[in-house]
């Protein structure tokens, strides 16, 4: 692992810091308020879009459960500048290794240096080409029962078919509603085994393709479907395909990789979110793409512990070769 950079590589930067945090998210400023509490200095780079921001809140987070997104992130703002975290609103057009760490490029041209990496920029959801189904998004267009199912319990529910774990989503569903109809869209046919469980669970299907979400006085009426046909729903769930965000990183090395589930791409790490490059971690749904707000702040705070005990290693390293009169870096070659 590189060390600090070098004068030269420094010059060209705005600031330096032991650690950059891409994405100032649930994950991002956990790690951040982790490293801070750590003495570390640390920036935390936004760029101002969470995934959640559509949703009304955040639920499942013990304490913070129905507190809406930005208040959240506002909150964890505040938290992680008391232990002098500098956060700025930014987005990164490029990271890259230099010698003795790292380089994040902004869009607005801005450089800062890192010796450390903690990547938690989060996912995207790719959405079916449905009429109507992006604008209903994150609201009475759900994702995740758990994070949003209480909120539409007992309403006449849909499940927008993608593909086979389709079957498993309106299964889980039938928790919060005996009112659900799967619409089968680009999902196959279910087996004769998910028939007859549908049918035990009354669960409607509806063979064809979806050609829109009609909504009246601002929410979800109904699901058209191609042959015209209207079927009243009032909240729909659909599952996305999840893309990890890692266009800016590309300069790192760091590739996302197919989920072992099939439901997207993401960047693989260990279990304290170690990635293959050396220096760089990841936290959040970068990494873990089923990971929900409480899941992805445990893992920014765990990268940040595992960060700062990386870092510990190098600086004794270093205060032992200086204490042994070798030039500070000269150990690590």
């Amino acid at each position: 692992m590189p060390g600090r950079a070098s004068w030269t590589a420094m010059s060209e930067m705005t600031q330096s810091f032991d650690v950059v945090v891409i994405g100032g998210g649930a994950a991002g400023l956990s790690g951040a308020l982790m490293l801070g509490r750590a003495r570390r200095s640390v920036l935390v780079i936004d760029g101002g879009d969470p995934r959640n921001a559509p949703a009304a809140g955040v639920h499942g987070f013990l304490g913070h459960d129905g507190l809406a997104p930005a208040a959240l992130l506002e909150a964890g703002r505040a938290e992680v500048r008391g232990y002098g975290v500098e956060v700025v609103d930014g987005r990164v057009s490029a990271a890259a290794p230099v010698d003795g760490g790292f380089a994040v490029d902004l869009e607005d041209g801005r450089r800062f240096g890192a010796r450390r990496l903690l990547v938690a920029t989060g996912l995207a959801d790719e959405l079916p080409d449905v009429d109507g189904l992006r604008e209903r998004w994150g609201r009475d267009v759900l994702h995740c029962p758990y994070c949003h199912g209480w909120e539409v319990r007992d309403e006449p529910l849909g499940v927008l078919g993608t593909g086979q774990w389709s079957f498993h989503q309106v299964l889980l569903l039938r928790q919060w509603s005996a009112d659900l109809t799967l619409f089968l869209h680009t999902a196959p046919a279910p087996t004769d085994e998910q028939a007859e469980q549908l049918r035990a669970r009354g669960i409607a299907v509806v063979a064809g393709e979806v050609a829109a979400i009609e909504t009246v006085d601002d929410r979800i009426s109904g699901v058209r479907m191609g042959s015209g046909e209207l079927v009243p729903r009032k909240a729909l769930a659909v599952l996305t395909r999840l893309v990890a965000r890692t266009a800016p990183l590309a300069g790192l090395g760091l590739r996302a990789v197919p989920d072992a589930h099939g439901i997207g791409e993401r960047i693989e790490a260990d279990a304290t979110g170690r990635t293959t490059v050396p220096g760089v971690w990841v936290a959040g749904n970068v990494g873990d793409l089923m990971a929900q707000v409480v899941g992805a702040a445990d893992q920014g705070a765990r990268a940040g512990a595992m960060i700062n005990a990386d870092l510990v290693e190098e600086d004794t390293r270093d205060a032992v070769a200086a204490y042994r009169g070798t030039p500070v870096g000269a150990a690590r070659e």
